[in-house]
């Protein structure tokens, strides 16, 4: 069984790399680390909030050097207007009323609470560390775990159809309708595969854009990455197998990654919440994918069972469909 399984393993390999299935993940890696080393932590970078005071009686007595003085509120409203990420204060009556355009809840707060802070130069302000992050290890974190996702979840999906959709029409499948060899070994060797390259995807993401510190989150982020791996290979597999072109699997897979990504990128890092994202199974695997990141280890039960029951079911799926599809060729 295991010299079959090697066999298979080996010409998988040679397909793939026929397909440039691995220079283009290679390419993604390069592309992806360029991207976040050199554009979105830069322009993420941002500056502290632009804070604008009108206090034309000058009663606020301690302001700090970072809070631009206007000297109207007319003044005020245009720079607003030019600044939407900026804070207007007004304090004409002697109390601070914040001005702002509205955002999300959670940073119009963190607004708010900055720029009433330049405020205030109590010397008593006291700080806490409550945590180790700064805000570009923020920043390269979240964007490694959504590239990591996006990559499993799209390129990972279709480059198992294209594999299969290219033996198809090579006849692979009709010579392996009649050979000798146990038919899951050829799904086995297929998913492995698939399961592999991410995992090395995973890890490079991890340690050229995260750092030596993501080492220490490594082992959670592969967990994950191979919980994500599966479902997303078998899913692909079983398109493949009861759709008749690449044509149709297209619209197969437009549907479902709208379907697996867009509302989870929307509920996990925006303001705007689905009451029935709770039961979406994609937000769980990704919220799983980007605790990790951050070291935080999902120790549900529900969770883990629900996700081995799902990589199951859509293996006993595949198989089925497999097997259909060979006494079809064969």
């Amino acid at each position: 069984m295991w010299k079959c399984f090697l066999s298979l393993f080996k010409k998988d390999c040679r397909m793939m790399m026929s397909g440039k299935f691995f220079l283009v993940a290679f390419c993604s890696l390069i592309l992806y680390t360029l991207f976040i080393n050199f554009g979105y932590v830069n322009f993420m970078d941002a500056k502290l909030y632009n804070v604008y005071l009108y206090d034309p009686e000058g009663t606020q007595r301690e302001v700090s050097s970072l809070v631009h003085p206007v000297s109207s509120i007319e003044e005020l409203d245009s720079v607003l207007a030019g600044d939407t990420n900026g804070v207007g204060i007004d304090a004409s009556n002697g109390t601070p009323h914040v001005r702002f355009y509205e955002a999300t809840e959670k940073a119009d707060k963190h607004r708010v609470d900055y720029a009433l802070s330049l405020l205030s130069m109590d010397e008593n302000y006291t700080a806490e560390t409550v945590g180790n992050y700064t805000t570009e290890t923020k920043q390269r974190r979240e964007i490694t775990c959504e590239l990591v996702f996006i990559e499993i979840v799209a390129v990972g999906f279709l480059g198992i159809a294209s594999a299969l959709f290219k033996e198809k029409q090579m006849g692979v499948i009709r010579v392996h309708a009649i050979m000798p060899l146990q038919k899951s070994l050829f799904v086995c060797s297929k998913i492995i595969l698939f399961l592999l390259t991410d995992l090395i995807f995973a890890t490079l993401m991890v340690l050229l854009n995260v750092g030596l510190d993501g080492v220490a989150v490594l082992p959670g982020v592969l967990v994950q990455t191979a919980i994500l791996s599966l479902i997303m290979a078998l899913a692909g597999f079983g398109c493949t197998m009861i759709l008749r072109d690449f044509k149709q699997f297209s619209l197969a897979y437009l549907v479902i990654a709208l379907f697996a990504a867009t509302p989870v990128f929307l509920a996990a890092n925006t303001s705007v919440k689905m009451a029935w994202i709770d039961y979406h199974p994609f937000y769980h695997v990704y919220m799983g994918l980007k605790n990790a990141f951050f070291g935080i280890t999902t120790i549900n039960p529900v969770y883990y069972i629900g996700a081995i029951s799902a990589i199951l079911l859509l293996f006993i799926f595949v198989e089925a469909s497999f097997r259909k599809e060979m006494r079809r060729e064969g």
